[in-house]
């Protein structure tokens, strides 16, 4: 790894990102101990990098930072996640409650778009997740709140440390589609009301199911 193959991102960013996907991944599972000899020697870093790269991923956190004992993959509490889906849900539900009053037609038929892909993802778990996130993604950038969407990004990035918990229960990709249509129906007529309730319907079954 050096520092012209990674241009224009410091290096730090990068390695930032890479350790961010291998915990998303579960190829670093929450609580175990980041050996930071070793993964420096892995990417060919020093240890200053790696430690800039632990510092943005506490801020987020996804790293926990324990005195004299190093960096560990956060561990999530039922409480933490109840607590990250509850912003999420008022979060989440505003945001689409104002796209269902003021959206343009363009943008409704996108979002039905990736509905649509939704819909077709339904047997790989991997895809749905990432066409998933698109959507929501894609409702708060039509909100046009950036410090809203901001704090959306970074509470969902905890939500990934247990989000692959509540998919693999039985028939709940099935219920998180139907819990999509109803959305997109209110979208659709432009009922705000109506939609920012089955946001957050869909946040409070989500919650129940990753519990």
């Amino acid at each position: 790894m050096t520092d012209a193959s990674l241009a224009p991102r410091a290096l730090y960013e990068e390695v930032a990102e890479r350790l961010r996907q291998r915990i998303f991944r579960r190829e670093l599972e929450p609580g175990s101990w980041i050996d930071e000899l070793k993964i420096a020697e892995e990417y060919g870093i020093s240890r200053t990098p790696l430690r800039e790269a632990l510092k943005v991923l506490a801020a987020e956190g996804l790293v926990t930072m324990k005195v004299r004992r190093g960096a560990y993959v956060t561990e999530v509490s039922e409480k933490d996640l109840a607590d990250v889906y509850h912003l999420l849900a008022l979060l989440e539900s505003d945001a689409a409650g104002v796209v269902a009053s003021r959206a343009e037609p363009a943008a409704l038929e996108a979002l039905q778009a990736l509905h649509a892909e939704l819909e077709a993802a339904a047997g790989d778990r991997d895809r749905f997740f990432a066409i998933n996130e698109r959507f929501h993604m894609r409702v708060l950038e039509l909100a046009d709140n950036r410090w809203r969407q901001q704090m959306v990004t970074d509470l969902r990035k905890v939500m990934k440390l247990n989000r692959h918990n509540s998919l693999f229960k039985s028939g709940r990709i099935d219920e998180s589609l139907a819990e999509h249509r109803a959305i997109m129906a209110a979208l659709l007529a432009g009922n705000a009301p109506l939609t920012m309730q089955r946001m957050q319907e869909h946040f409070q079954h989500g919650l129940e199911a990753a519990t």
